[in-house]
């Protein structure tokens, strides 16, 4: 996608696997489907809860896709008939998922300061999102096991040899050195400040471990 500007959706609250939605198409399907356009992974949202339309002026509409909890403009009701939305209005879909509407000429002022530091995992799925961004293309197994184990123990020093064993099989783990387990969490450092390099998340400990900061101001 070009960097020009588009307007924008940016989620304060909810279960989402983006913190910021462009708005690129004429139509944008919010849903708790994957392949809605913007995502809200909750079992009170609809399949196809609610749409965003571009009008031929260049205005935005929001209305109701028929969903069982409603969809919800600064507060109130929004049924089938289309509702104009301006900049910094708030949509609010089953209430369960706050999102603020930002237009064109305002997002790039807009989206300054809306990412807040933080980590959070999915570990069934193996998923894990910093600054509500996905990381992608996944972690490695051994990271993740990493990671996964540190999440487990957020804000506690984990000992490197926690980190062999559960990283490293049993057959491994002898011949495990100290470069290795550095050069993983070194690794999985690097993948997470692809998307946030101003915050240290995994803290090396010395003469103990490692410690995950789940987020820092």
């Amino acid at each position: 996608m070009s960097r020009r500007e588009v307007a924008m959706l940016l989620i304060q609250e909810g279960n989402s696997p983006k913190s910021q939605w462009p708005l690129t198409k004429d139509s944008t399907i919010i849903g708790r489907e994957t392949d809605s356009d913007i995502q809200i992974d909750d079992r009170q949202v609809s399949r196809q809860h609610a749409e965003i339309m571009l009008m031929p002026d260049g205005y935005y509409m929001l209305r109701d896709l028929g969903s069982k909890n409603g969809t919800f403009l600064n507060g109130q009701p929004v049924a089938s008939e289309p509702k104009l939305i301006r900049n910094g209005d708030e949509i609010s879909i089953a209430l369960c998922a706050k999102s603020t509407f930002v237009a064109e000429e305002a997002t790039a002022p807009a989206i300054i300061g809306q990412r807040k530091p933080g980590l959070r995992m999915d570990v069934a799925a193996k998923r894990v999102w910093v600054m509500s961004e996905e990381i992608d293309p996944p972690l490695s197994l051994a990271q993740h096991n990493l990671l996964e184990l540190l999440y487990t123990h957020a804000g506690h020093v984990v000992s490197r040899d926690e980190v062999v064993a559960v990283v490293w099989s049993e057959e491994e783990a002898e011949g495990v050195s100290e470069q290795a387990i550095d050069a993983l969490a070194r690794r999985l450092r690097e993948r997470i400040a692809e998307i946030d390099p101003n915050n240290k998340y995994v803290e090396t400990v010395r003469g103990h471990g490692f410690r995950l900061n789940l987020a820092e101001n």
